[in-house]
């Protein structure tokens, strides 16, 4: 159980980050895969997932800043194509899905290895003001997706400044 969870929402839907964290499956699954990358690393072996460029349980990298305009959400999607980006946005989620698929072929006089992986995520990025989705825009470029987010006129009269006091 993480912290967060001991913390009140008071009538806030609650939408997780990252589906894995909610999951006692996925935190099984990750540690298992690094108890055998140890054993593997003892024996001096390569483990599994590193051959396949590390896919396997793939959860993007995300960056969020937000300025008094919008927020801007960068997502690191190395050795993908845009194609295989699936983007959505509701009231107050964001969401990346995506699904890579690799192929290795290696061919010698006496021998023929192909190797194939697959793997697809999901991101779940919660949103604290309502954003103006007909102006939201994105980017892809050199593995970088970048989303802007403008905030509604509303979300940013909203903002409400606080003294603080010294004593």
């Amino acid at each position: 159980m993480a912290i967060r969870d001991l913390i009140p929402t008071f009538g806030q839907k609650r939408t997780p980050a990252r589906w894995e964290d909610e999951s006692p499956f996925f935190r099984l699954q990750r540690e298992m895969n690094r108890m055998f990358d140890e054993m593997f690393n003892e024996f001096g072996l390569t483990p599994y997932e590193s051959r396949l460029g590390g896919w396997s349980g793939f959860s993007p990298s995300v960056d969020i800043t937000e300025n008094d305009n919008e927020y801007v959400v960068s997502a690191e999607l190395p050795g993908m194509d845009e194609s295989n980006i699936d983007l959505s946005l509701s009231d107050d989620t964001l969401t990346i899905k995506g699904e890579k698929k690799q192929e290795f072929e290696d061919k010698g006089d006496n021998y023929f290895r192909m190797e194939r992986s697959y793997g697809s995520f999901r991101r779940d990025i919660p949103l604290p003001t309502k954003i103006d989705v007909n102006k939201a825009d994105a980017k892809f470029k050199n593995g970088v997706l970048t989303v802007k987010l403008p905030k509604t006129p509303e979300a940013k009269k909203n903002v409400h400044k606080i003294k603080i006091n010294s004593k």
